[in-house]
C-alpha cells in the first residue's frame, strides 16, 4: 500500500472516507484501531492520511475477521506488539481450517450413511422396545443405553411400566449411530450428523446444505486473505516510514 504524502485531514473528512460517524472515528482512536493522534495547541485532534490508511485496512480486516479480532490486531500493531497482532491473525485462519476439516468429516459421515443400507431389516410399523431395536440394529441393549446417556437417542417411555419405546425416527437414528460407529467416527461427529438429520430430515438435503456451507467457508476464507494482505501492505508501509536502524558494522 503506497504511503503517499502525509496530509492533515478533518475528522469529518476521515469519517466520510468509509461512511462512518465522527464519533466512531474517535472510538477507533481510543480502541487503538487507529494510530495515536496529536493535538493542536487548542486541543483539536490532528488526523492525517496515515489514519485514513489505517481505517481502510481495519475495515478490510473486519470484512474477513470481524471487529473483535480486528480491534485486537490493529491495537497490537499500533502499540508496537507485532507478535500479538500476528498471533491473532493466525488464530483467525486456524479457526477456518478447523471448521473446514469439521465440515469434511461430517460430509464423510453422511457419505457413509448414504452408502449404507437404509435399514438393517424392515422397520416395524409400531413403536418397539429396546430388545427389538438392539436386534434390528445389531448391537447390545447396553450400547443403546449408552447412546441414550450421550443424548444421541431419545426413546419414549410407556405409561406405568416406564419401558423404553422407539418410534421409526429413533430406530433410524440408532441405525445411523451403529453404522458410523462401525466406521470409527467419534461421538461428536455422530452428534453433528444426528442434529442435522433431526433438523433437515433427509441425508441428501443435509449433504447439500453442508456443501453450501463449505462454499460459504471458501468465501469467508478469501475475505480473510484479503484482510491479511491489506495488513501486510500496511505494515510494509510503516516499515518504510520508520526503518529499523542497522547495527554498526565492524571491520
Amino acid at each position: 500500500m503506497p504511503s503517499g504524502p502525509t496530509e492533515r485531514l478533518r475528522a469529518v473528512d476521515l469519517a466520510a472516507t468509509v461512511g462512518i460517524s465522527v464519533q466512531q472515528v474517535r472510538n477507533y482512536v481510543e480502541q487503538g484501531v487507529l494510530p495515536p493522534v496529536r493535538r493542536t495547541a487548542s486541543g483539536y485532534r490532528i488526523f492525517t492520511t496515515a489514519h485514513a490508511r489505517a481505517l481502510t485496512v481495519a475495515r478490510r480486516l473486519a470484512e474477513g475477521h470481524g471487529w473483535i479480532r480486528t480491534r485486537e490486531i490493529m491495537a497490537a500493531v499500533h502499540s508496537g506488539d507485532l507478535p500479538t497482532a500476528l498471533a491473532a491473525l493466525d488464530g483467525g485462519h486456524a479457526e477456518l481450517d478447523r471448521e473446514r476439516a469439521e465440515i469434511r468429516r461430517v460430509l464423510g459421515a453422511f457419505e457413509t450413511v448414504l452408502a449404507g443400507p437404509s435399514q438393517a431389516r424392515p422397520a416395524p410399523r409400531r413403536d418397539v422396545r429396546i430388545g427389538e431395536v438392539a436386534a434390528l440394529v445389531g448391537v447390545r441393549t447396553s450400547q443403546l443405553r449408552l447412546w441414550e446417556e450421550r443424548k444421541l437417542l431419545r426413546p419414549g417411555r410407556t405409561p406405568g411400566t416406564n419401558y423404553r419405546v422407539y418410534d421409526e425416527t429413533e430406530l433410524r437414528a440408532a441405525q445411523v449411530i451403529a453404522l458410523l460407529r462401525r466406521g470409527a467416527y467419534p461421538f461428536e461427529i455422530i452428534e453433528a450428523v444426528l442434529g442435522e438429520l433431526r433438523t433437515t430430515g433427509s441425508p441428501q438435503r443435509v449433504r447439500a446444505e453442508l456443501a453450501r456451507r463449505e462454499q460459504e467457508l471458501h468465501t469467508r476464507s478469501r475475505r480473510r486473505l484479503r484482510g491479511s494482505a491489506a495488513l501486510h501492505d500496511y505494515l510494509s508501509a510503516r516499515d518504510d516510514q520508520h526503518p529499523v536502524p542497522r547495527s554498526d558494522r565492524r571491520d
